[in-house]
């Protein structure tokens, strides 16, 4: 039967559509089934795709198709993102092992070879010279002169000797190290300008037969502009078949600061190690300066340094019981020195593995992160030659957020000079110039008490002669580094502080002699006789302060005040500490108008008729006896 147009009975029309939305159902049902299928495969298969490594679709085409699924099936849609993201956080990243590094794995770069018994200096002894030709003896004498220390017996012991048995304390020796997290790779980087030829081989092989290949990175030996020989062309070829130690050469002598910015720029390790060319490292040295910066970047740590004779080469091997540690200060001159660990830490010092907090460090010897080795600023580039550049870094790390430490567990050897054998291009007042650019930059108000010990700082610093440091005290603004007055409050509190403003102070120079008050030593010490010496005009030993408590002191490193007795004048110990205490009669004196100096307890004058100053009855009109505080 045939209807015209638009006039379908409406049940024959439900009839005909039924059996078309139920195809189309079943169509879009197996499309929709097809394309999850497809879209899953990848996450059902044991290798990790690309699919599987992105979370999201990375194309226009899939991001459609999660679309039109959704709709349909919402439940699928949301477990697939949460499963593909944790397989992204698995894959990159290995397990980390909670086991400590083997004795295997901490193997040296280079196996020591065997010595001879009883070979000159073998395990760390004294070498002792016997009978000596006159040629034999000249030529010591000579070597001697040339790099302050015995290179003759030098050369005679084996760049490769061995330090006898481990005598650390046992929690040293027995000291383990984490695997995972790694301990840092380091590069270790000697300067050296025309040192001994002996002295510097022994310095490289001892870190090679120490220090595990695992951590060494590479050995830099940077020559500040030798002129011997033997540091030329045979330098080179002799550690040549050595692909880990590199030679790198300074044109001119710019100095310590300059030769060490040079190795740093071409270290390779994260962690830079610095040591002088006339050490030799211990067993375990360097494993325990890495954990410790592995701990924390901002910690720049030193090894316990022990001394090896300058004469006999006697390693000073480390005690296995336990020992008074020292630490790194300053004084007032901005001079080094050690001092005895103070209770207020030893208190807190379990036991050796502790490191000891230091205000100052030598700096010849220490470990540094490189990054935080830039951060901090690297060196004073405009520091000349040698000198005043461990204090400048010491302020700066403790004052910028680092901190020192000497890990007791490395052990380091060095050859202590009692001078410097190399000449200062620019004279020795580079050394104090580097000083004042220190105390320029770091002291703050303190820094006058510097200026009145040396005077060649005070003209320095008057003159305007020490460069430009805009550069470096911007960076002390851009790190947020603490005041002077922190550091000596928090870092080193047990610090003596002479009066930032003295009432008079300078050289006390005799009228009658024209000679001054010296202790006859730098820095002084108690119970020793006062001398007359002629005048400097340099500070240091010749400098006094007169106190408004009427005490005369030569306070550059710790209180010590002109102390009355019978037959001599001396240096003692202070015994005025603190307001309201009364200066005993012994160092009690007053400088009358008529230049005299005079010591109530005694009703006697200081003079300077004699070998050395001493107590007579006050005489007005002798010169001997009239004093001026210049």
């Amino acid at each position: 039967m045939s209807f015209p147009p638009g006039r379908m009975p409406r049940a024959r029309l439900l009839r005909l559509r039924a059996p078309c939305r139920l195809l189309m159902l079943a169509c879009f049902c197996c499309l929709a089934g097809g394309l999850l299928l497809l879209f899953l495969r990848p996450q059902t298969t044991g290798h990790v795709t690309q699919h599987s490594r992105d979370p999201w679709l990375g194309t226009a085409v899939g991001l459609s198709l999660m679309q039109t699924v959704r709709h349909v099936m919402p439940r699928f849609q949301i477990r697939a993102p949460h499963h593909k993201q944790a397989v992204l956080a698995a894959a990159p990243r290995e397990p980390c092992e909670p086991r400590f590094l083997s004795a295997r794995e901490l193997q040296p770069v280079l196996a020591r070879p065997r010595l001879e018994f009883g070979a000159p200096g073998a395990h760390g002894h004294a070498l002792r010279l016997g009978h000596l030709s006159s040629t034999e003896h000249s030529r010591m004498e000579q070597e001697f002169a040339r790099h302050c220390f015995n290179a003759f017996a030098s050369e005679r012991i084996s760049p490769h000797r061995d330090l006898g048995a481990d005598t650390r304390p046992p929690e040293c020796a027995e000291q383990r190290f984490q695997r995972c997290p790694a301990l840092p790779s380091t590069s270790v980087i000697v300067v050296f300008h025309n040192e001994a030829w002996s002295t510097l081989l022994r310095t490289v092989y001892s870190v090679l037969h120490t220090a595990p290949a695992l951590l060494l990175r590479e050995l830099l030996l940077v020559d500040d502009a030798s002129t011997h020989d033997e540091l030329m062309d045979k330098l080179d070829e002799h550690f040549k078949p050595l692909e880990m130690v590199k030679v790198l050469r300074q044109k001119e002598r710019k100095g310590l600061t300059s030769a060490r910015l040079l190795g740093a720029s071409v270290a390779t390790g994260e962690v830079l190690t610095f040591l002088d060319a006339h050490c030799e490292c211990f067993y375990g040295w360097l494993e325990p300066l890495l954990a410790r910066i592995a701990e924390n970047r901002t910690r720049v740590v030193s090894p316990e340094i022990v001394a090896i004779d300058p004469d006999t080469f006697e390693f000073s091997k480390p005690s296995g019981s336990a020992h008074e540690a020292s630490r790194g200060i300053f004084d007032w001159a901005l001079t080094f020195g050690w001092e005895p660990v103070p209770v207020r830490l030893r208190w807190h010092r379990r036991d050796q593995l502790d490191p000891i907090m230091s205000p100052t460090f030598a700096g010849g010897l220490f470990s540094i992160s490189k990054s935080y080795f830039e951060h901090l600023g690297t060196y004073d580039e405009q520091m000349e030659i040698w000198g005043g550049e461990n204090i400048e870094m010491s302020f700066r790390v403790w004052q910028c957020g680092g901190r020192l430490e000497i890990i007791p567990c490395s052990v380091v050897g060095h050859v202590f000079r009692t001078k410097s054998p190399h000449s200062f291009p620019a004279g020795p007042s580079v050394i104090t110039r580097n000083l004042v650019r220190a105390a320029e930059v770091w002291m703050d108000e303190y820094k006058s008490i510097f200026y009145r010990r040396n005077r060649e700082a005070a003209r320095i610093a008057s003159q305007k002669a020490f460069g430009d440091i805009s550069e470096r005290l911007k960076l002390r603004q851009q790190l947020s580094c603490k005041n002077f007055s922190w550091y000596l409050t928090h870092v080193y509190p047990e610090a003596y502080i002479p009066d930032l403003h003295p009432e008079i102070f300078g050289a006390v120079r005799n009228r009658g002699l024209d000679k001054c008050l010296d202790t006859g030593g730098e820095g002084g010490q108690a119970g020793k006789a006062l001398i007359l010496y002629p005048c400097h005009g340099l500070g240091g030993n010749q400098y006094f302060e007169y106190t408004v408590q009427g005490d005369m002191r030569h306070n550059v490193q710790w209180p010590l005040c002109v102390h009355a007795m019978l037959d001599a004048v001396c240096l003692e110990v202070c015994r005025h500490h603190s307001a309201g205490m009364l200066v005993p009669g012994e160092q009690r004196w007053t400088l009358r108008k008529n230049k005299l100096i005079y010591n109530p307890l005694t009703d006697l004058c200081l003079t300077a008729r004699g070998e050395s100053p001493s107590l007579v009855p006050c005489n007005p009109r002798d010169k001997h006896q009239q004093w001026i505080f210049a």
